[in-house]
């Protein structure tokens, strides 16, 4: 037995180092694949196993910590992306220990998923070492007092600037040990801030934020099977029950929908605007346009109707009926449950950041991107398409294009003009390198810092042109 085997091994270790690699290595790297070298399967799993010992991670970031902050997100999911970096950004100023961000579970969407569920959080930790220190939880003796309800907890100052924080907070965070912050949403300033400020903001955003490998992993499978078929638009159709409810905005609607969005506005007491006049609403450019709108829009953009339009959005309100004007005119309509099996997407089933974290992968990789209302999603992929190297992303003019659409509508204009109207009036809208819009004392109606943060751009297209 002793003298088979030997030869066995023997035999395996020649047909090694046939290949032509050296014998030392060769022996310790390669002798189990003697047994496997010849299942097609193993070279897939090991392409797509992590090289976890060649990883070099940033040297940790030694500094005195002054306490712990405890942050608690609110809203959608880039809503809560742009929050995580302004509390990184926040945490590494005023040297003290970030906690991993909680997740909102209590809006409208009633996520339960934690931060694990959608980011990588070893990789947020690791990546952000040199800058600052995030746990995953508090320490024990920290942890038992803020379970007994023993913790400081407030929300901060919408659109502060840095210096509120380190003369505010901070004299906070050292007197209890431990905050807890349970707004989050909005509170750094989009204009003003030191540039090293500016760009951990960017750097945490495009680097430190990255999804968990099944999301990643399924979103590269959309992506393929779409580019497989040609170009497409990722068109971000915010005409969902929930957006149309709270806005007010009721255009196309019948007697029934009006009234099941109104009841709907009623029910949930933090939406504060409770009586709109949805046709001024519209013509001031605050309403998404609607399916047959962006149809009329479209065709009048000369997007070619061969392309695929990909919906990022949840379900359409008024679905089919709604949708037939564009269906009609832009049949390659799919999404990611026309492109997917049902199994495929089962594990995100009411875990709407996580199928919006799908549909945030497919935006930043299409052809291009149009969003038919400026939420929080179409502002941080506008920014992220920004950094990726200006990709062509068109921003409409809602209060010009609803003008334009009535105009057309009764007869005032030709199709020729009215399409020659829409394409000049957005031919500077596509996504081009701009200055950020700073109007001071009044944040809300200055531009974004996340869709547009020009301070972590390339140099060369950096600063150019003005709003």
């Amino acid at each position: 037995i002793r003298a088979t085997t030997s030869v066995l091994l023997w035999t395996c270790i020649v047909q090694l180092t046939a290949v032509g690699e050296t014998w030392g290595p060769r022996v310790l790297k390669g002798w189990p694949s003697c047994f496997s070298h010849q299942d097609p399967s193993f070279s897939v799993i090991e392409d797509k196993a992590p090289s976890v010992t060649t990883r070099v991670l940033p040297p940790k970031r030694i500094y005195k910590n002054n306490g712990y902050l405890m942050v608690s997100c609110n809203g959608g999911l880039n809503q809560m992306r742009a929050a995580i970096c302004d509390m990184v950004t926040i945490a590494r100023y005023l040297n003290v220990t970030l906690i991993v961000p909680e997740l909102d579970k209590t809006s409208f969407w009633a996520d339960p998923s934690e931060f694990q569920d959608i980011f990588d959080v070893d990789h947020f930790i690791t990546s952000l070492r040199d800058e600052v220190r995030i746990l995953k939880e508090l320490p024990p003796r920290l942890k038992r007092r803020v379970e007994m309800g023993m913790v400081y907890s407030m929300p901060p100052i919408s659109w502060s600037d840095i210096s509120y924080y380190r003369n505010q907070i901070l004299p906070l965070i050292q007197k209890h040990k431990v905050i807890h912050l349970n707004r989050t949403d909005t509170r750094l300033a989009n204009n003003g801030q030191p540039l090293d400020v500016q760009k951990l903001r960017c750097r945490v955003n495009f680097s430190a934020l990255r999804f968990t490998s099944q999301i990643e992993d399924l979103g590269k499978r959309v992506i393929k099977l779409l580019r497989q078929n040609g170009p497409f638009i990722v068109l971000h159709l915010r005409y969902e029950m929930d957006m149309l409810a709270f806005s007010g905005c009721t255009q196309g609607c019948n007697n029934e929908e009006v009234e099941e969005l109104t009841r709907m506005r009623y029910a949930y007491p933090w939406w504060k605007e409770k009586i709109i006049n949805s046709d001024l609403k519209r013509k001031d450019g605050f309403c998404p346009l609607t399916p047959e709108e962006t149809a009329l829009i479209l065709r009048a953009l000369d997007i070619d109707n061969s392309y695929q339009i990909y919906i990022a959005a949840g379900e359409i309100y008024g679905a089919n009926r709604r949708m037939a004007s564009l269906a009609a005119s832009y049949p390659r309509l799919v999404r990611k449950e026309t492109l997917l099996e049902p199994s495929d997407l089962g594990f995100f089933q009411n875990h709407s950041s996580q199928m919006a974290a799908l549909d945030y992968l497919v935006s930043l990789e299409s052809d291009i991107f149009i969003p038919t209302y400026d939420g929080n999603m179409a502002k941080v992929v506008e920014g992220h398409r920004r950094f990726l190297g200006y990709k062509q992303t068109i921003l409409l003019d809602r209060s010009l294009l609803v003008d334009l659409i009535d105009q057309y509508s009764s007869g005032s204009l030709s199709w020729n003009e009215f399409s020659n109207a829409v394409k000049e009036s957005h031919a500077s809208r596509k996504g081009q390198p701009t200055q950020r819009l700073v109007i001071p004392d009044r944040p809300k109606e200055e531009d974004y810092f996340y869709a547009n943060p020009e301070e972590c751009l390339q140099p060369s297209y950096g600063r150019l042109g003005s709003t």
